[in-house]
C-alpha cells in the first residue's frame, strides 16, 4: 500500500484582523476535518503555535488532496482565515514544527584580532 501524502495549512495570527487563528480553528475544525474524511483523508493532526495554527493532513493520493482542497467548503474556509493575503501557507510535508527562532550567539573574533598594535613612532 502506498504511503500516504501529508500536507500541511499553517493560518497565522494578524494584528489587524478581527479573529485570531485560534478562533479560526474553533469555527471551521470540525467542518474542514468531516470533508476532509469523507473524501479520503487517512489521518489529520491540530497544532497549536504562539504564532497560529497548523493542520497536518495526510491523503493517499494527491488527486484526493487535490479534489479535497477544491471543494466550496475548504476553499470558504481557507477564504476566512484572519489574514487570506499572508497569513495562510498552503504545502506539502510537515509544518510549523521546525521550533522557535533562537539567535545564534556572536562568534569569539580570530585570535590575531586581539593582539595589541605597536603605537605608532614618533607621535
Amino acid at each position: 500500500m502506498r504511503p500516504a501524502d501529508w500536507w500541511s495549512i499553517e493560518i497565522l495570527d494578524a494584528e489587524h484582523a478581527v479573529t485570531s487563528a485560534d478562533q479560526w480553528r474553533d469555527a471551521y475544525a470540525q467542518t474542514l476535518v468531516e470533508s476532509a474524511v469523507t473524501n479520503g483523508a487517512v489521518q489529520w493532526t491540530w497544532f497549536e503555535f504562539a504564532w497560529g495554527v497548523v493542520l497536518e493532513i495526510a491523503f493517499r493520493t494527491e488527486s484526493a488532496w487535490s479534489a479535497w482542497r477544491s471543494l466550496p467548503g475548504t476553499r470558504a474556509a481557507l477564504d476566512a482565515v484572519p489574514d487570506p493575503v499572508s497569513g495562510l501557507l498552503v504545502h506539502r510535508g510537515h509544518g510549523g514544527a521546525s521550533g522557535g527562532y533562537v539567535p545564534r550567539l556572536p562568534r569569539i573574533a580570530p585570535s590575531a584580532d586581539r593582539v595589541a598594535l605597536p603605537e605608532p613612532a614618533g607621535a
